[in-house]
Formats: C-alpha cells, structure tokens, sequence
C-alpha cells in the first residue's frame, strides 16, 4: 500500500499508537520490532482492543481481514506516514533541540503559544526516530501550531529527525557536555546539534538566536534570525534578574517570575519570551504563561515537605547541567544545611572518569554539609572528605537515608534518568522528624 492510501486510512482513525497497553479506540496500530520485542505478535490485541488498523511487517501475524495492512518495514512506514501528513497538514513547526533544557524551553513554548494558536508538542520525551513521526501523527486539522523537539546521541540524527518534520523555525537551547559517546566529544555535539540549524539555513527558514550564547552568535550573519539576549544586537534585549531559588528575567521594566528552581532557566524562559513575541502573542499572556508554568517529572522542581526543602533534577543529568545545578545550589541564601545527592551521569564514553571526577572536586570544594555520590562512576572518584559519602547504586543510598533524620535541611537531587534517584524522596520525606 502506498503512503498517499494508507493516509487516507489513517484520517480515519483518532492517532497512531505503538503500545498495545496504551491503544486509544479507533486508532491506528505500528507493530514495530526492536531487540528484544516483535510488535507483530501484538497485532491482533491491538484490535481486540479497540485498533481500526494495525500495521505489520510479518505475514505470519496477517489475519484475513481488511484491518491489516502488510508493509515492508513499520518503522520506515511509520515516518513516510508522519512526513506526508506534515506535508498534507501544511501548519508551521518549530524545531527545538539542544543538551540541556530543551523539554523544558519545549514546555515554556508551547505553554506561551498556545495562549495564541491551537498547539500540539511533543509529549514527554518522544523526541527521537520514532517520537517526532508520532508527535506529527498527533496533530490534525484542528492543530494551528506544531512543536517538535528533537533528541539525539550522534551525529546525523538531528539532520534526519529535520527530514520528517521539515520544521520552518528552530531553536538550540545550548550546547552542552550530553552523550559525549555518541558524538565524539564537545566539537561533535556542536556540529550534531547544529543540524538544526544548517537544515534551516539551506532551507531559508527561521532561527531563533541566543546572542549570549558565543557559538549561536556565529550564526548572527544569517539573514533570517529573530534573536534574544543581553547584548544591543539581540532583538529582543534583556536582562536575567539573580532571583533566587527561582529563576527571573526583566523585560520591558517588567519582571518575569517563574516557578522553576535555578538561574539556568531563566535563559529558557527568555526563549519562550522571544518565540511568543515574534509570533505576536500579547505580552501580557506571554507574562501569564510563563509565570504559571509548572514544571513536573523531576524537572527542576521545587518540593516542600515537612522542614525541609528539596529542588529535584533527576530527570537527567550530564557535566554541564550537574555544574549548573550545583552553582545554582551552592548560590542559595539560606539558614538551612545543604545536602547533594548526586547520581551518575550517563553515555559520557572515555570522558566519564575524568567528568564525575570534577563534579567530585566541585563538591569537596564546597560549603554542603553533607554530599552523597550516587552510583559506579562516583564511587570510583577520589576526592575524599569527611562529610563525603559514596555509594555504589541508589538502593545502597535508601538503605542509608533509612537511618537518617533530617530537619530543617536543603536537598539538591540530581541525576540521571537511569539512576532513578527519585526514589531516594520518599525515605527523605519519611525521616523529617
């Protein structure tokens, strides 16, 4: 079947789904393969449970009804779907990538546009090969606006995911220490993440700058930037506001407050201002959205419970946003003890030793009451101090906190995802006494 019937196919359905634990009534089904799972054998669940069509690439899971549809590679199926309902829906999409923040920017945009245009953006994190044709398959006739994030490990991959989506505006949050093994270091993540912005320019597109950001700057030459920053130049100029424990800016004599913990996101806050402006939202809905953005899924959130505060970042981690996070943390005024709790950064290659070692010193060198070290790579650091505590996953630092008690104390918990350093919460909560 060739993609122009199957979409046909597809406005029939309510979406595409992937996970038979999660089939919406009426859907379309993907029976994709992976290393350890045939989606194949799932097909005809899929239906039981409400698909209209599953589509499979195995005909030994071909029942005789018309509501399969054999194709050659689902996954291949899957994006010429999503590129040609992009193309059929016809509505600008803007790009976001970068190593830190971007789910996050990605949230602050989205909750700023949508004051404006009917909006779709990406859910979660389904920001890779398989998430972006998903989020373009969940945007319909009713969608005014689209915001795509874009994930990567390697080179060519932003390049690719910039294919099927075909966004008209881009925007790099940054370029940070984040799968060093993937891209080869520091130099590949710029020239990976500057795909974006190289399809853009070849496509004379849209790109949103940071001019505070030295290597964004040297895209300023490009005749179609719309930019931000505290530099004269930037066209939308402004100033960060030192607000602490969450981050501000000053735009316009006015103060933007937000709910999101760290000075970091204030350059995440002032993308979401430049977006909004240049797409003609009114300044004070733009105010509006993201003063009440609240960020959730461990993203620099802000946690109350009983005497203590926690700011809990676990949802991932690399050397850029741990140093981040950390000055941010070491910044804060307060009669409370300071306590960080910090998990092993991941997919950092031949850099691991050396980065988790300087996030070590980093910690020895400061004023924390106490620092607990999370996970293999930490525990292998050695910049020891009395006040300095490893262990070698996160059961081993529960087992810890189980004979703990804290009052009156200040929690950083950052980690990455695989760390799963969110369960450490609990035992917290549990021993303010």
């Amino acid at each position: 079947m060739n993609t122009a019937r199957l979409h046909q196919r597809f406005l029939l359905c309510t979406g595409a789904d992937t996970d038979t634990r999660k089939i919406r009534k009426n859907s379309m089904f993907f029976a994709l393969q992976g290393g350890n799972f045939n989606g194949n054998e799932f097909a005809e669940e899929a239906l039981i449970k409400g698909a209209r069509y599953v589509v499979v690439d195995d005909k030994r899971f071909v029942k005789n009804k018309e509501e399969f549809i054999l194709v050659k590679n689902v996954l291949e199926t899957l994006q010429k779907l999503a590129i040609f309902h992009r193309n059929y829906l016809g509505i600008p999409i803007l790009a976001i990538t970068g190593s830190n923040g971007k789910t996050t920017t990605k949230e602050l945009v989205n909750a700023v546009l949508s004051r404006k245009y009917k909006t779709i953006a990406t859910t979660g994190n389904l920001n890779n090969h398989i998430g972006v044709p998903l989020t373009l398959l969940s945007m319909d006739d009713q969608t005014e606006f689209g915001i795509v994030e874009m994930g990567a490990n390697h080179q060519l991959e932003i390049e690719f995911l910039c294919t099927i989506a075909n966004p008209d505006y881009g925007y790099i949050t940054n370029f940070g220490k984040a799968h060093l093994e993937g891209f080869g270091g520091v130099e590949g993540v710029i020239k990976g993440k500057s795909e974006l912005y190289k399809f853009l320019q070849e496509k004379h597109k849209l790109i949103f700058l940071n001019l505070d950001d030295e290597i964004q700057r040297k895209h300023e030459g490009y005749n179609h930037t719309f930019s931000f920053g505290t530099t004269k130049a930037a066209d939308v100029k402004l100033e960060y506001q030192p607000g602490l424990p969450f981050a501000q800016l000053n735009f316009n004599n006015t103060v933007f407050k937000s709910k999101l913990t760290g000075s970091y996101n204030a350059t995440n806050m002032a993308a979401a201002l430049c977006i909004g402006l240049y797409f003609k939202v009114e300044f004070s809905e733009i105010q509006k959205a993201i003063e009440n953005y609240t960020p959730e899924n461990n993203r620099s959130q802000i946690i109350q419970t009983g005497t203590n505060t926690i700011i809990m970042d676990a949802y991932n981690a690399n050397p850029t946003s741990m140093h981040a996070a950390l000055e941010n943390f070491k910044s804060l005024k307060t009669d409370k003890q300071k306590i960080a709790i910090l998990g092993d950064m991941f997919e950092l290659g031949s850099a691991a030793a050396t980065e988790h070692q300087v996030i070590a010193n980093y910690v020895k060198n400061s004023d924390f009451s106490e620092s607990y070290l999370v996970g293999t790579n930490f525990k292998n650091t050695d910049s020891n101090g009395n006040l300095i505590f490893r262990f070698r996953d996160t059961d081993h630092l529960i087992e810890h906190l189980k004979g703990s008690n804290f009052q009156n104390c200040y929690f950083l918990i950052k980690g990455s995802r695989g760390m799963a350093l969110e369960k450490a919460l609990e035992s917290i909560q549990k021993n303010d006494l």
